[in-house]
Parts: C-alpha cells; sequence; structure tokens
C-alpha cells in the first residue's frame, strides 16, 4: 500500500474541485474579469477589525498594535522609529531577556548542528561480497531509468528458504497423484503450474506434469516440454513435492482423467482454502489414487493457506520455472540489440500495449474512432458478449463509469502523452510487446510520433530467426516476456496476467527496475479536463506515479501475490 502524499492529495483534489466547476489552478475571479490581486482564500472585507477603527479612546492602543505587528518577532521595542521609543522600563527589562533568550538558543544551534550534519553523512555499514565495510551515504538524484537505490535495499528474495517442511515421502508414499490442466495464455498456465505444486504439496501428493491445454484462440498445441525445462522444474522441486513425467503405466485409459466424472473433481471454488483442498479433495485421491482436477484457473486462495506454501509458490515461479535454453538466449540477443541500436549501450523500455480488437471489444470501453468503427465494435461486441451486450441502451452509461473507476485500456496516444510527461525524451528506445492493435498504424500514429524509436519482436530479428519459435505461440509470448522482464523500465496499459508477473518478478529481483504502472482512474479524468494546462497536467502525471513505479508495497489480505510478493517471499534485509 503507498505511504500517503499530501502533493498526490491535492493533485487529486484538484481534479475533485473541477467536477464541481472551479479549477485549482485558474481562479474564476480572473476568468469573470475580479479583481486580480483578490483570491478565493482571502475575502476583500476581510480587514483587520483595527483597519476602520475610528475610535479615539486610546492613540496608543493604535500605534502599538500597528507597529508591533508589522515589525519581526525577534526586533525590540528600540530598534522602532525615535517617536515610537517612548517604552516602560519593564517592556525595555523584557526585550533584554528576548534577546537573552535569543543568544542562548543561536550559540546551542552552533554547538549542536556540526554533529547531527557530520552523523547524517558518516559513513555507515554496508555489505559487498560477505564483507562489512564503511559506505558513503550519497545523495541521489531522481531517475527516470531506476528506482532510489535507498528506497529499494530494506527487503531480499528469500523464497528459497524451506522453513516449516518436513522430509519428501517416496512416490509409494504419497497420497496418490493428482494432475492439472493448465487453461488460457502462457500467464495463466504460468500461475497455474505453481498452484498445482503448491496443492500437491498441501495433499501430500505426487504432481504429474501439467499438461497445457490447446489454447482456443491461437490453436496452439503447446506442451509443457516445448516451453519449459522440465529436468530443471522437477530436480529444482525435488525437496518440495514428487513428480513424475506421465501417468503411470498402471493405470489402463490416460484419456478418461478428464472425461470421467469418477476421476475428475470439479467442484473446486475459486480461491479455495488448503483447509477445502485436505477436506474435499485429498479423500477422493486416497480412494482413486489418480485425480484430475478441472477447471484450475485460480483455485487457490492467497491468504487462506501457510505462508510455507504461498513461499513454494514463489519458489515455482522465479526459480523452477524455466523456458528452454534457445528461448532464454533468443531473449538475450533481443535485450541486447535494444541496449546497442544507438550504436553504443544505451537503457531501453518495455511496453506491454494491450490494444488488440479482443481486448477492446471485451472491455465495453468507447474511445476515439470514426462512427463506421464504433458501428462495426458494436456488431463485434454482440456476437461475441451477446448476454452483456443485450440491446446495447446501458452500454454508453457503463462505458463511462468504467472509464472513471480506470477500468478501460490506455490508448497508444494516452500513453505517449503520459511518457512525455514523465520527461522521458523523443529519442526512448522502446520494446513493444503487443498484439495486433486495434486500429492499425493510424492508432498507433500518435505514439510512433512522439516516440519514432518503437520496436518489436519482428523488428530486431530476420525471419529466418523467429521460424523456430512460430510453430509454438507460446514460444514467442515467453520471448515478449523475457525481454520485458530485463527491460529498464516496464509500462503496463492495462491489467492481465503478463503484466502483474512481470512487475512481480521485477519486483523480487530488488526493486530496483522501475514498473510503471499508471493510474488510469486520475488520468483519465486528466484527459477529459478542457481546462487543464499542459503543466499542471504535468504536475499531477509526476506527482500521482511517485509511488506507481515498483517500490516496496505491504501486502493485505487477498492481495495478489504475482503482482507483489513482498511478505511471503521476501524477508526483511
Amino acid at each position: 500500500m503507498a505511504s500517503f502524499s499530501p502533493k498526490r492529495a491535492m493533485a487529486e483534489l484538484r481534479h475533485s474541485s473541477s467536477s464541481l466547476g472551479s479549477r485549482a489552478s485558474s481562479s474564476p475571479l480572473k476568468r469573470e474579469g475580479g479583481d486580480p490581486d483578490i483570491t478565493p482564500l482571502i475575502s476583500p472585507d476581510n480587514q483587520s477589525p483595527h483597519d476602520d477603527d475610528d475610535d479615539e479612546d486610546d492613540d496608543d492602543n493604535r500605534h502599538s498594535i500597528r507597529d508591533y505587528s508589522s515589525r519581526p518577532f525577534w526586533m525590540p521595542n528600540y530598534f522602532l522609529c525615535p517617536d515610537e521609543t517612548r517604552v516602560s522600563s519593564t517592556s525595555l527589562y523584557n526585550s533584554k531577556i528576548s534577546l537573552s533568550l535569543l543568544l542562548f538558543v543561536f550559540i546551542g544551534a552552533l554547538i549542536c548542528i556540526p554533529p547531527i550534519w557530520n552523523r547524517l553523512n558518516a559513513p555507515y555499514l554496508c555489505k559487498k561480497d560477505g564483507i562489512v565495510l564503511q559506505c558513503p551515504r550519497v545523495k541521489e538524484s531522481p531517475s527516470l531509468w531506476e528506482n532510489p537505490y535507498s528506497a529499494t535495499t530494506s527487503w531480499k528474495p528469500c523464497a528459497e528458504r524451506r522453513d516449516g517442511f518436513s522430509d519428501l515421502p517416496s512416490e509409494n508414499d504419497t497420497s496418490g497423484y493428482v494432475l492439472i490442466q493448465a487453461e488460457g495464455g502462457l500467464n495463466q498456465q504460468r500461475i497455474a503450474i505453481c498452484n498445482a505444486v503448491a496443492v500437491a504439496k498441501i495433499m501430500n501428493a505426487t504432481l504429474i506434469l501439467p499438461m497445457l491445454k490447446q489454447d482456443q484462440i491461437w490453436k496452439d498445441e503447446t506442451k509443457f516440454q516445448d516451453i519449459f525445462d522440465v529436468d530443471h522444474f522437477i530436480d529444482y522441486l525435488k525437496d518440495d513435492v514428487r513428480i513424475v513425467r506421465d501417468i503411470p503405466d498402471w493405470f489402463p485409459d490416460k484419456a478418461e482423467l478428464f472425461t470421467s466424472i469418477r476421476r475428475t473433481v470439479k467442484n473446486i471454488p475459486k480461491y479455495a482454502s488448503a483447509q477445502f483442498y485436505i477436506d474435499n479433495v485429498l479423500p477422493r485421491i486416497k480412494e482413486k489414487k489418480i485425480m484430475a482436477l478441472k477447471p484450475f484457473v485460480d483455485r487457490l486462495g492467497y491468504d487462506n493457506v501457510p505462508q510455507e506454501i504461498n513461499r513454494l509458490r514463489c519458489r515455482v515461479n522465479y526459480h523452477a520455472l524455466k523456458f528452454l535454453p534457445e528461448i532464454e538466449q533468443m531473449a538475450d540477443r533481443l535485450a541486447s540489440r535494444m541496449r546497442n541500436r544507438t550504436g553504443g549501450s544505451n537503457p531501453y523500455m518495455a511496453l506491454h500495449l494491450r490494444f488488440e480488437k479482443g481486448m477492446v471489444g471485451l472491455s465495453f470501453c468507447d474511445f476515439v474512432g470514426t462512427r463506421d468503427e464504433k458501428v462495426k465494435m458494436a456488431e463485434y461486441r454482440r456476437k461475441e458478449w451477446p448476454r452483456r451486450f443485450k440491446n446495447g441502451s446501458h452500454l454508453w452509461q457503463l462505458a463511462l463509469q468504467k472509464r472513471k473507476e480506470g477500468r478501460c485500456p490506455l490508448e497508444p496516444g494516452e500513453v505517449a502523452v503520459i511518457l512525455r510527461a514523465m520527461a522521458y525524451p523523443k529519442e526512448t528506445q522502446i520494446y513493444v510487446a503487443s498484439g495486433q492493435v486495434y486500429g492499425g498504424q493510424n492508432r498507433m500514429a500518435p505514439l510512433r510520433n512522439m516516440f519514432p524509436n518503437l520496436v518489436s519482436k519482428e523488428d530486431l530479428t530476420s525471419k529466418e530467426e523467429l521460424d523456430g519459435f512460430r510453430k509454438h505461440v507460446t514460444s514467442l509470448a515467453a520471448l515478449d516476456f523475457l525481454v520485458c522482464l530485463k527491460s529498464d523500465v516496464f509500462v503496463m496499459t492495462h491489467g492481465g496476467n503478463f503484466a502483474k508477473l512481470i512487475i512481480g518478478a521485477r519486483r523480487y529481483l530488488g526493486h530496483r527496475q522501475k514498473s510503471i504502472k499508471p493510474d488510469k482512474g486520475l488520468m483519465s479524468k486528466s484527459f477529459g479536463d478542457p481546462y487543464m494546462g499542459w503543466a499542471t497536467f504535468v504536475e499531477d502525471v509526476v506527482i500521482t506515479h511517485q509511488t506507481r513505479t515498483g517500490l516496496p508495497e505491504e501486502t493485505f489480505p487477498n492481495y495478489d501475490l504475482w503482482e507483489n510478493p513482498l511478505t511471503p517471499c521476501m524477508c526483511k534485509a
């Protein structure tokens, strides 16, 4: 949870004031021809009650109020003009006391400030290569390309700790075998695999290597061994969970596992607790010896399982699940080419642009476009999501509400304006991880005009280099995943498993790499404000995103483990 920021609060207050018809950055009095010297905070009639006081009761009182209130607090009475030095001996005595006190405070400050200053700038103890050294304190200036070092040193990865785990039983001594089908795209499958290992541990069962279900959109038939290093996966987890490559030979009909009611557990609720598996799934595994779990998307919770189980999930995600060596090597070449596009080493940004036709349609948000585009999108939504579309009469109000809540994907042009407000220069090298952008080159034009150095993996490679990866769409997604992970700055434009896994992994690596998560709700108010000037917009963007760059955040119940692994998987340094 981000810490409270007064500047950010003021930015939000500016927007809330805007909705009431007033702008903090533009005084209504100035727009309506009022007195420019009058501000909304001070009424023109809000004067001193003595300014118009015509009483002649006590002329000395008027003098003392006027003169003493306007002079500096440190100036004694005898520094006034000659005609005002008629003071009593008591006032003179009090002034001498005040001067003595001020002199005493001044001497004390001279004595105390140097030791405090030296302490603040004194070297501190730090470790380097296991050796305790004295490290100098260096004041850091803000950087476009990395988070402040001082804000990223309080946590370290510790998912490899195996606290609270008993010795692993032999395969014959486990409760039975469990098999899952990992559905969806690469990143949803990755989460399902991590959860499968955790569930097998909870039930003391042997895990059969997870099956990757064929993707209905891409018609991809990738198997586990086509994308991940199986040997490393099994070997790394050998002290945690018993894993076998295939269904045991003694089981007669392997196809029956996902078709037979007797062999499939289908009633697992989303975000189920560890106790649910012990009470409802484990007895059936003990009875049948082999059971399939289907469906298995998000079928394990976060705050209702032991912390060592969450730590095991991180161990699978960050250590056990490695892509095949050829995928890792190709990703390294792509990252190297990004850094050397200008002839010398330079940082690069990775942009996950989620503006494909399917995402735009599914969001049910309204976007800038021609009348023809809007008609075609309405027909597409009616065909793909008829229950949500209904007759379409409610969609306009729904679109406005979703945009206010920050639930709409950012358009390429909006992304460009935000990045420019953050002071990223036109020359910034940007790697774009995206499918086919809805609207094509016309939609991409504003982003490309502001940042012409936009490239994708296709621009960085020859056709022959990518041909070996095209037979599995998941392999191409893995390349994008790794290049984004290795970037200096990662920018997401909409939610999803890809973005949250990238942000979580970069946090686990030490929080130093910037991972920008735009505040789409606040930005939508800025984009829709016709009175907002560029300077005010820049201020809002900078203040709003000071704490949205992948810095350490405390977790809370039901927090997504994949986006923020802080509490269970990282320890205080």
